[in-house]
């Protein structure tokens, strides 16, 4: 059964190697993000299931282990989900999901199994709301550190230029993860999230499945959205 969240922005922005003369913009988020895996350890999980965006439709799955980098950012950074098990090299950790390992690498995350899950824009509100649902069924006490981003479109700037549907669109996602509001993170519009370029759409509605029928509730630790980009952090207890 679920018995914690922690919903987390994922921009390589929030890894200072990464953000460089700007990591001390995204340091309120970076604490917003320790406060939530606070709240995960708290809970004393047996499993802990990391969520997040990924390239394709998916479920992919991702053993703990399992490697990623953020070289592509031309930085000197690799991380680990979990404990190294050694996993054979292969296919690496989504950008999203490599955020989430070195969040658990910075807060001393030790311990509990981990694996992660990467869902992609094209998987539908139905099939994340199953996917949230099978890993509620395994048996034991499971956590979710949950993964994404609200618009990329909250300015001329951002990276999806300004589009007067995302502060509306973003406001409602934060309501539903600050109150732990299972139907409200359900209904999310697929299809607008995509064009808002929406990366959290998918893994906040495999949360919404996970969550159905608990008794959990909901605090928002952060909402902003600093270039352009809506962030949203929260815990679930």
């Amino acid at each position: 059964m679920l018995v914690a969240a922690a919903v987390c922005p994922c921009p390589p922005l929030l890894v200072p190697e990464v953000a460089a003369g700007a990591a001390r913009e995204l340091d309120a988020a970076r604490a917003a993000c320790t406060d939530a895996l606070g709240v995960l350890a708290a809970a004393r999980p047996d499993r802990l299931v990391v969520v997040g965006p990924a390239d394709s439709a998916g479920p992919e799955v991702y053993p703990q282990g399992t490697r990623g980098s953020f070289r592509g950012f031309g930085v000197d950074l690799d991380v680990c989900l979990g404990a190294d098990r050694g996993v054979a090299a292969g296919r690496g950790l989504p950008y999203g999901l490599a955020v989430g390992a070195w969040l658990l690498w910075r807060t001393g995350w030790a311990g509990t199994p981990v694996e992660g899950i990467g869902v992609g824009e094209a998987l539908p509100a139905e099939r994340c709301a199953a996917v949230g649902r099978e890993v509620a069924a395994r048996a034991g006490r499971v956590a979710l550190l949950v993964l994404g981003d609200a618009s990329a479109c909250r300015t001329l700037k951002a990276p999806g230029y300004l589009d007067e549907r995302a502060a509306p669109f973003d406001a409602a996602a934060g309501r539903a993860l600050g109150a732990a509001d299972v139907a409200a993170l359900a209904a999310l519009d697929a299809g607008l999230a995509r064009e808002l370029k929406a990366s959290g759409r998918a893994p906040w509605q495999v949360l919404a499945g996970a969550a159905e029928g608990t008794d959990l509730t909901g605090a928002l630790l952060y909402e902003d959205a600093p270039y352009g980009v809506g962030y949203v952090a929260a815990a679930w207890s």
